[in-house]
């Protein structure tokens, strides 16, 4: 299967389009979602709910990557974001906070809810 073949998938509705039609406020705030899972399972030990989280983060991340309507600033700081996430729990070499990685994401949640 390709790799961005919506069966793959775990979002796949969004995979399949929908993401895309999603600002780029919408689309932080729901990797924010995810972020903020992530971390609170793995401290907490919960190894299957942590992985997916994890997992559906990465996908996230991904799927708004591979929109083709981003602006480079923007690509890069999802690219950023990812790396980040990422880094938080291979070794942390940037001594990311996740308080404040989520309070990043968090901004973005409360700017797509005022645009609603």
């Amino acid at each position: 299967m390709n790799a961005m073949d919506p069966l793959t998938f775990e979002h796949k509705t969004l995979a399949a389009g929908q993401w895309v039609e999603l600002s780029f406020a919408e689309q932080m705030g729901n990797i924010g979602s995810e972020v903020h899972r992530a971390p609170k399972w793995h401290i907490q030990g919960n190894q299957k709910r942590f992985q997916g989280a994890f997992e559906r983060a990465l996908e996230l991340f991904d799927l708004t990557i591979g929109s083709s309507r981003q602006h480079p600033t923007r690509l890069k700081e999802v690219l950023y974001g990812r790396y980040e996430f990422c880094d938080y729990f291979l070794g942390n070499k940037l001594n990311t906070d996740p308080t404040k990685m989520q309070r990043y994401y968090d901004q973005f949640a409360l700017l797509a809810r005022g645009n609603r």
